[in-house]
């Protein structure tokens, strides 16, 4: 019965933490900043308690932890097969400049200046937003760039949006 406590506990921090995760903005760990990265370790301390109880043992730790690890992989499992849950634990893409053309809606619901999307152009070696067949905002938080320009074409993208958030 103890186990059986554990487990519940371990699958509720679990669940809290990736609705806590969604809510806040982050969908993936890349994206993570270092305050982001502190906050997780102290909120995995903050919650240690609750999910193992009064059970310090190293057989109450590993079960919680085999919860979480299983409970991980039925997420995945569920992200592959049902795309209503993939949009919500990860999002979608969102286009921000379309034809040379930028998407003022969508980057003010993304939180994505002018000055952001020009710096990714740049990178990508493109001189103006008039160059750009489409700019998008992936769910990985990277903005993927491609060009009118069938010689100026780049494939990977190390432009990373600092912070992230998904709005539905």
């Amino acid at each position: 019965m103890e186990y059986l406590d554990i487990g519940f506990r371990s699958l509720f921090v679990y669940l809290f933490m990736m609705v806590g995760l969604r809510v806040f903005g982050k969908s993936q760990l890349s994206q993570l900043n270092a305050g982001d990265v502190i906050l997780l370790l102290l909120i995995s301390n903050a919650v240690q308690n609750a999910m193992v109880g009064p059970n310090t043992s190293l057989d109450g730790g590993i079960f919680a932890a085999t919860v979480l690890f299983l409970a991980n992989y039925l997420v995945k499992k569920v992200m592959f097969q049902n795309e209503k849950v993939k949009i919500f634990i990860e999002s979608e893409s969102i286009i921000l400049v379309r034809d040379g053309v930028l998407m003022e809606a969508e980057m003010k619901k993304s939180e994505i200046s002018t000055d952001e999307i020009n710096e990714a152009i740049r990178e990508h070696g493109i001189e103006k937003i008039e160059d750009v067949k489409l700019l998008i905002l992936e769910v990985d938080g990277n903005i993927s760039v491609i060009s009118t320009d069938k010689n100026n074409q780049t494939h990977y993208s190390k432009h990373r949006r600092k912070k992230m958030k998904h709005y539905n």
